[in-house]
């Protein structure tokens, strides 16, 4: 369960195809490492990035996008395709360089599959996705103008029971 300063989204995993991704970002939220952190990254009909604990501190701005647990993991590219409201790994450009960032689809994006970490699905949240995704959006790191103008905030991650969202 996601819960932002936009609202809550319901995420249900995929440990069959993505195991170690899987245990590592349940690793994360249970010991609150995204707990205040933010997306950071909103790229219109494209996704939400999350997951830099960096976002956690506003004077560290200029570095949002490079944090990370202080390891990485390896990719465990699945056929699990890359659609509306899945959650898979954000990385560099080598495909083991994920760690605690991540995204989430607001539109196909079947050009990623097989090339980054799906992980998960939405299940609930739709709505709250489509309001960050909405958010307008200024010049952030790399010239691309993805960087919220207001900051869209990761109160918590918790890991519940699936029968406990349905």
């Amino acid at each position: 369960m996601i819960s932002t300063s936009e609202g809550e989204m319901v995420v249900e995993f995929w440990p069959d195809v993505a195991p170690k991704t899987v245990d590592n970002f349940q690793k994360l939220a249970r010991n609150g490492f995204y707990d205040g952190t933010a997306f950071h990254r909103v790229v219109k009909n494209f996704m939400i990035q999350g997951g830099d604990p960096l976002t956690k501190d506003p004077g560290q701005e200029a570095y949002w996008g490079t944090g990370d647990p202080g390891y990485k993991i390896a990719a465990e590219f699945n056929d699990r395709p890359h659609v509306r409201g899945v959650i898979s790994m954000a990385r560099a450009q080598h495909p083991d360089s994920a760690g605690s960032q991540f995204f989430i689809c607001l539109a196909d994006a079947r050009f990623l599959d097989r090339q980054y970490t799906a992980f998960g699905k939405l299940i609930k949240g739709d709505d709250v996705l489509e309001k960050i995704g909405d958010v307008p959006t200024t010049f952030g790191g790399g010239g691309e103008k993805s960087r919220p103008t207001r900051r869209i905030e990761v109160k918590s991650i918790r890991i519940v029971p699936a029968d406990s969202v349905k």
